[in-house]
């Protein structure tokens, strides 16, 4: 008996269809982000009117959150260059080669298996299939040894 555990094939359940979200949410979703942008809006023009020098301070320190962002950004984005660069060196000067020295060797192994496929095994199949030939023409010529006894 095998020590190979048998594999039992899982029944097939029929793939769960994707759920539908109702419409209801959506639409209700939809107007509670326009109420609340709308809120924002007329929160932003009471504090500007009644408060203005304060939202100037804010807008300032806003802009210069900004501009920090966008500088990090920009090195972000040089960085994400230089691996990109590398990424295609890579592919370029390590994995290129050996995908070509493995083309080189799968030309080789087909050229040994052709060369063994013409030269060794064509020629003994030959001639087992002369020996078994010769041996039946001897079988049906002269009979089984073991029955003429």
């Amino acid at each position: 008996m095998s020590i190979e555990a048998q594999v039992v094939p899982e029944p097939l359940l029929p793939e769960p269809e994707p759920r539908q979200i109702p419409t209801r949410y959506i639409v209700l979703g939809s107007v509670v982000v326009v109420v609340l942008l709308l809120a924002i809006v007329a929160v932003v023009l009471y504090l500007a009117s009644t408060y203005p020098a304060e939202i100037e301070a804010i807008r300032d320190i806003l802009i210069i959150a900004l501009a920090l962002q966008s500088c990090i950004f920009g090195v972000i984005l040089v960085i994400m260059l230089m691996m990109m660069v590398r990424l295609v060196n890579m592919l370029e000067f390590e994995i290129k080669p050996i995908l070509e020295r493995t083309n080189e060797t799968v030309g080789m192994v087909r050229g040994t298996t052709t060369f063994v496929s013409k030269n060794v095994v064509s020629p003994v199949t030959t001639a087992a299939a002369y020996a078994a030939g010769v041996r039946r023409a001897l079988k049906v010529l002269f009979g089984d040894p073991r029955k003429n006894l």
